[in-house]
């Protein structure tokens, strides 16, 4: 719900917002094992949505993190 308030230094009128939260998820998250991978036959299983791959690594100069996924826009 949007609010408007008076700004005490700027006196000056400004929207703000109260926050709302919704813990209910949204979304099915399907890990499949090295495994479910290398001894499955054929594609993966279809999937309605999104489709995200991630992959992350740690060497001694830091680490790194990447994530891979059809464009939504």
């Amino acid at each position: 719900m949007w609010l408007q308030q008076l700004d005490p230094i700027f006196n000056m009128e400004v929207d703000i917002m109260r926050p709302a939260y919704n813990f209910e998820p949204q979304h099915r998250v399907n890990m499949l094992t090295r495994e479910d991978w290398t001894k499955a036959t054929g594609a993966p299983p279809a999937v309605k949505g999104l489709v995200r791959f991630t992959d992350g690594s740690k060497m001694r100069e830091g680490t790194g993190a990447g994530v891979y996924g059809q464009s939504v826009g």
